[in-house]
């Protein structure tokens, strides 16, 4: 994507967005024996560490470890075990195999799974026991346990925090507004929706990072789609414009900052300085719209979307405006 222009990134504490600190999350091995008991029929071997904490969202095999190379063994990790390990378990003396499997579990490992339904040794769930470690099996294949587990621990796991903003999809771009409470936040997404477009969440608004650069926003459970408008009251969007009117959650593409017009304000007039905002470590474009009497916001709203999409396709107005008058001064002085 061609720009042509500057990037200012914001990073004075007036400019952030209000956000409640991020800090690292994790999740008990209960709470993922209940969440997969039915996609998965995960079952525990045995009573214990079903109350350990799980951080890292890589579940991999144990690989080398098994045959004793440990200096790479990554703590905080859980290990699924597949058919591979288990037979090759089975080559072992019972008195080896159980030495291999009680240094490996003197690691911080949360939980171990055990794919394809298969059988146990007694020495593996005395070791893993000991240790105060779960071992849950599946009747799925080691792929499946993969597929139905990384997915679910990345999101579960994920960097979020709280934002306070409306979000909307217009165009199909995730708006973020923000600005000072009162400002016109929701009064300007409501209108937004009565145009066609698509609330996500009003006020409270939960972030999360997907990946390296994807920043996904939703409402909480029991906000659900209702709005706050100053002088009406709450309002159920939902019921209001139907179904098509809303969206469970949707990515943040634009911060759309609006604020009242101040006559000794910095304002883009040609859009060749852009700024952009971090959030959750993840830069967003950032526009900043001053509020006026008379002012359109919700359409100057759709041209931000649509804009970001022509960006987003290669096509920047701006500098390609900037780069024609160069070119037409540099023919007008020779």
């Amino acid at each position: 994507m061609s720009s042509g222009g500057t990037t200012r990134r914001l990073r004075s504490p007036k400019a952030r967005l209000r956000s409640d600190p991020l800090s690292s999350r994790t999740i008990t091995v209960r709470e993922i024996l209940e969440a997969k008991q039915e996609t998965l029929a995960l079952e525990a071997l045995n009573d214990v560490g079903l109350d350990r904490q799980a951080g890292d969202p890589d579940v991999t095999a144990p690989g080398l470890a098994l045959a004793g190379f440990t200096p790479r063994v990554v703590d905080g990790r859980m290990w699924v075990f597949g058919e591979t390990e288990m037979t090759y378990l089975a080559t072992l003396d019972p008195t080896e195999a159980s030495t291999r499997l009680d240094e490996l579990f003197a690691f911080d490992v949360p939980a171990v799974f055990v794919a394809k339904g298969l059988d146990v040794p007694e020495y593996f769930l005395t070791a893993a026991t000991s240790h105060g470690v779960p071992v849950l099996r599946s009747p799925k294949s080691t792929r499946d346990v993969y597929q139905f587990l990384k997915p679910f621990l990345e999101l579960q796991l994920a960097p979020r925090t709280t934002l306070h903003g409306s979000l909307a999809s217009v165009y199909g771009v995730g708006l973020l507004f923000v600005g000072k409470s009162g400002v016109g936040k929701s009064e300007c997404v409501l209108d937004l929706v009565e145009r066609g477009h698509r609330l996500v969440a009003d006020d409270l608004v939960i972030v999360t990072r997907q990946g390296n650069d994807v920043i996904m926003g939703r409402g909480h459970e029991l906000q659900g789609h209702h709005m706050e408008i100053r002088g009406v009251g709450i309002i159920d969007v939902s019921a209001l414009f139907g179904v098509r009117a809303i969206r469970q959650q949707k990515r943040i593409e634009v911060i759309v900052n609006l604020e009242l017009w101040d006559q000794d304000g910095d304002y883009s007039r040609t859009g060749l300085e852009e700024e952009v905002q971090e959030v959750l470590g993840v830069p967003i474009p950032r526009v900043t719209v001053p509020l006026n009497p008379g002012k359109n916001i919700t359409v100057i709203s759709e041209v931000v979307a649509m804009n970001h999409l022509l960006k987003f396709s290669g096509v920047h107005s701006a500098a390609a405006f900037d780069r024609k008058l160069r070119q037409y001064l540099e023919q007008d002085y020779e």
